[in-house]
């Protein structure tokens, strides 16, 4: 039997555009052994992700959500409709190097460590070492692993795992991030520093489908969205459009005595309002246990879990300290550090006694640096055979190997 050949999922116009995702009348049908039709995951859907924005792709379990984010990384080749990923088919390998991915569940090595997982895939991405390690360390404590980088990750607890699968995502500094379920098994104070770093990557120029269940996290950094049930958009738009209730007005005012209110319902009634509702002002859940913690955390308390983020890791945020030429003018500082000659500092006379050598026993002055340069770059001269003896033969020394040539090669990159 001949497999039918996939659609063509390249869009006819297939320049750069402001849309980083687009998907067009986009279905995915499962079939049988027999290729009947099984499932219907993905039934003829509309998305569109733009540049610089955080996109939401909500629904229940079994809506499609995996599935399309599946076939947007061309894990999944789609029954019909049109995709295109940086104005590109997903299949394209050379959009790759600007993706970065964290799955539902984290498949890492339980027998590596954090710092061996990162290593791992930056080789993935062809980093050289440098860069590889400069990144790691300032992915690890972005994500608070900095502490506990040397524990394997199968003693991580399911927050911590999330933590290093997000750290791994962002390795190859990606430009589109997609995160399914990024928050699972995280307590509240990582569940906070991940949505502040998503708002972070947004600030840097990233563009980020998030896909989530916990659909407060999604409200509070989501700028659009699109609710999916039974493999089909049911509803998108800005959070604004989606959320504003045009049949009642909420008012907030300060703390109002039991007058003041009466007072305003007065108001209100001569207004013709009559089916008011006051309540006392009530904050957020998650902001009274953070607030706890950050009390516990000031006295001191200490805690076996996994320490405090640090800042965003500066190659993120358009920062290229870590790119070639980066490198190359740190080591030529380092280099002139060390080939810069030091006047020192001229000794004290004792009292009574000569301010100086004569000439002929004067300490020999300061080597220039291009002698230091070129010493350190010059073969070592061989030595003078001494005469046979019969007692002694003579046996050659050893060359000296060109160690100080490879040092500083290495410091000129």
């Amino acid at each position: 039997m001949v497999s039918p050949t996939p659609p063509d999922t390249t869009p006819a116009d297939s320049a750069p555009s402001e849309h980083y995702i687009r998907c067009a009348r986009l279905s995915k049908v499962f079939k049988d052994f027999w290729m009947r039709d099984r499932v219907n995951a993905v039934d003829s859907i509309d998305l569109d992700v733009r540049r610089g924005e955080v996109f939401g792709l909500l629904g229940p379990n079994g809506s499609g959500k995996s599935t399309t984010i599946k076939m947007i990384l061309g894990l999944l080749h789609p029954s019909s409709g049109v995709i295109s990923v940086f104005g590109k088919s997903p299949r394209d390998v050379s959009i790759k190097n600007d993706i970065g991915y964290l799955p539902e569940d984290s498949y890492l090595y339980r027998f590596l460590n954090a710092r061996e997982t990162l290593d791992y895939y930056g080789k993935l991405f062809h980093q050289d070492r440098r860069k590889r390690q400069n990144r790691i360390d300032m992915l690890l404590e972005m994500v608070g692993l900095d502490k506990v980088q040397r524990r394997p990750i199968g003693e991580y607890s399911k927050g911590m795992q999330r933590r290093i699968g997000l750290a791994q995502a962002l390795i190859n500094d990606p430009k589109l991030l997609i995160l399914d379920e990024p928050t699972t098994g995280m307590d509240p104070i990582g569940t906070r520093q991940i949505k502040d770093l998503i708002l972070h990557l947004k600030d840097s120029g990233k563009t980020v489908l998030l896909c989530s269940h916990l659909l407060s996290d999604v409200e509070d950094v989501t700028d659009r969205a699109a609710i999916m049930f039974g493999g089909k958009v049911r509803r998108s738009g800005s959070m604004d459009e989606l959320l504003t209730r045009h049949d009642e007005t909420a008012l907030t005012t300060p703390a109002l005595s039991e007058a003041e209110t009466e007072k305003l319902l007065a108001l209100l009634g001569q207004a013709g309002v009559h089916d008011v509702q006051v309540k006392q002002g009530r904050q957020r859940l998650e902001n009274l246990f953070l607030e706890i913690v950050e009390n516990a955390q000031r006295e001191g308390i200490a805690t076996a879990g996994a320490g405090n983020a640090g800042q965003v890791a500066a190659f993120l945020t358009g920062d290229d300290s870590d790119s070639p030429d980066a490198e190359k003018q740190q080591a030529a500082r380092v280099l002139d550090d060390l080939i810069t000659p030091t006047s020192p500092a001229p000794a004290a006379t004792p009292a009574g006694k000569p301010a100086g050598k004569p000439a002929a026993q004067a300490e020999p002055a300061a080597a220039p640096a291009d002698n230091v340069l070129e010493g350190l770059t010059r073969p070592a001269p061989a030595a003078a055979p001494k005469p046979a003896t019969p007692s002694a033969p003579v046996t050659p020394s050893p060359s000296k190997p060109k160690a100080d040539q490879d040092v500083l090669d290495d410091l000129m990159g």
